[in-house]
């Protein structure tokens, strides 16, 4: 059988538009108990909603409702010549939430989605019942290996613009994605959601997400908190996801896995994801 097969379920996509902002691709399902909550999905770098939380999707749709928007330039995010900044994209998904009428939200961010749900929960308090921040850190150059990672930043720009990117995306998700894995008939459908973002736009969101710092202000954010630490994590360190949840007072829940543990673990992180969304749900603010 092809790896090409689309996902077996996904949400209702639609086109959200936003006076002076623009419109957004957003991922909705309204649950039908009224005092479900309701949750904001942000995603990482270079990926998408559907790429994030995929292999989530199906079971939060039985605890929350829920809306994850592909952020600018990323998926089927909208095109935009003004440089991509962490603030400029909280309020594009705070301006979706007003629009929508959802408020307060929970939201939720993976990796960089995590910066930018905090810059949310910091200039849209109003709309924010609960934070959670998934496989996440407060600063992001604070080594000097960390900055030289950075610092190959334009090679990566090389990389996503080149004739091979298709071959070797397909490459990477054949060794993430054993035969037997869950999200493996749809290898394919992966590697093009991920061609669908912008190079431009990858590289600039990447250093916006080098200068995030919130050492200063994110013990001030006082809002229901809870931190998924993937404790198998190469790219973001457990003791800096440990950091940023000590630093929000955050609930805790562990998962062994790596930075791509959403998908190469679906069902774990799932768990985890519904697990803190009922904890923080409980929480008064």
């Amino acid at each position: 059988m092809r790896d090409d097969t689309p996902p077996p379920w996904l949400p209702d996509g639609s086109i959200v538009s936003v006076a002076g902002r623009g419109e957004f691709f957003v991922r909705r399902h309204v649950h039908p108990d009224p005092s479900a909550p309701t949750v904001l999905l942000l995603h990482g770098w270079t990926a998408s909603s559907d790429l994030q939380f995929l292999g989530a999707y199906r079971q939060l749709a039985e605890v929350c409702s829920f809306a994850g928007l592909d952020h600018r330039g990323h998926g089927r995010g909208v095109r935009s010549l003004t440089p991509f900044t962490l603030e400029d994209v909280a309020d594009d998904a705070a301006a979706v939430v007003r629009e929508l009428g959802l408020g307060p939200v929970i939201v939720i961010g993976y990796s960089m989605g995590g910066p930018i749900a905090m810059h949310v929960a910091r200039r849209h308090g109003d709309l924010v019942s609960g934070l959670i921040v998934q496989a996440t850190a407060l600063e992001w150059s604070a080594t000097r290996r960390e900055r030289l990672t950075w610092w190959l930043l334009p090679i990566m720009g090389a990389f996503i613009r080149s004739r091979t990117q298709p071959r070797l995306l397909r490459a990477a998700s054949a060794r993430m994605l054993a035969d037997d894995a869950e999200l493996a008939p749809h290898r394919d459908w992966l590697v093009a959601e991920t061609m669908r973002s912008d190079p431009r736009v990858i590289l600039e969101a990447g250093k916006a997400l080098r200068h995030h710092d919130a050492r200063d202000w994110a013990a001030d954010l006082r809002v229901p908190a809870g931190s998924l630490i993937s404790t198998r994590d190469r790219l973001v360190k457990p003791r800096k996801q440990r950091a940023l949840a000590a630093a929000l007072g955050a609930d805790v829940v562990e998962v062994a896995m790596d930075h791509l543990g959403a998908l190469e673990q679906p069902d774990e992180f799932a768990a985890a994801t519904v697990e803190l969304i009922s904890r923080v749900a409980a929480t008064p603010r």
